[in-house]
């Protein structure tokens, strides 16, 4: 089994906004079966992230596939990705562990 998390760095003022955004990638998550999380930071340092979703996945194939088709369709999973990348302040850093 693979843990992918995403680190997603935003303004305060963004907070809200962003927290929205992965609560849109968690539902996608859950409907196609694969148990996820958001994970809110209560203090960081600098550089870190503000704000993380990890999904776990049984194979590595999973990861291209929630990423490219993960919320509906391929065309909402763009607008999502365009609308969201616009609040970030950092491309987000994505981390795949090996759990298990």
């Amino acid at each position: 089994m693979y843990l992918a998390r995403f680190s997603y760095d935003v303004m305060p003022v963004d907070r809200q906004r962003a927290i929205e955004f992965i609560q849109r990638e968690l539902e996608a998550a859950r409907k196609n079966g694969l148990n996820a999380r958001l994970l809110i930071p209560l203090t960081r340092g600098p550089g870190g992230a503000a704000l993380q979703f990890e999904v776990e996945l049984a194979s590595l194939d999973q990861l291209d596939q929630f990423r490219s088709r993960g919320v509906h369709s391929d065309q909402e999973t763009s607008d999502w990705m365009h609308a969201f990348s616009e609040i970030l302040t950092a491309p987000p850093e994505v981390e795949l562990l090996r759990v298990g």
